[in-house]
């Protein structure tokens, strides 16, 4: 296993998964808005259609759900955020327009600290997301403007 994170969490993978009722407006809000690949995707597996989202290079992936007899799924807080790092002001500003021009504007959001180099935006099931104009170095956050 050459892909190992780390020796205390020999994991190769790591995958982020959501339920949603909507799946069709999900695609196109993370595929045609923000401009994430589709990685993968499946139907009727075990009564349950999904898709997945990743980025290029990378050992880890959204994927979101929906059961065939799906119901509204909970609401999430304004504070539950999918964070994209687009060190690129102008690439950021674009899927900001690309979004509301889909009809999803910005958003308030619930920590002021996103506000100072992010636009928060939500999904169609009401989860939030942060275009930050910043990099991560260390695992630490730098703003690169």
């Amino acid at each position: 296993m050459s892909n190992v994170w780390s020796k205390k969490l020999p994991v190769t993978q790591f995958r982020i998964a959501r339920p949603t009722n909507q799946l069709q407006k999900i695609i196109e809000f993370y595929r045609d808005g923000i401009g994430l690949e589709i990685i993968g995707h499946f139907e009727q597996h075990s009564g349950y259609d999904g898709v997945m989202f990743g980025l290029p290079n990378a050992a880890y992936h959204l994927e979101f759900t929906q059961y065939i007899d799906a119901e509204a799924c909970p609401p999430p807080s304004e504070d539950h955020l999918l964070v994209f790092y687009i060190p690129d002001r102008n690439a950021r500003d674009k899927i900001v327009h690309r979004l509301a021009a889909m009809g999803y504007p910005e958003v308030a959001p619930e920590n002021p600290y996103w506000k100072k180099n992010g636009v928060t935006i939500e999904d169609p099931d009401g989860w939030r997301i942060v275009l930050q104009n910043a990099y991560t170095q260390n695992g630490g956050e730098t703003n690169k403007m």
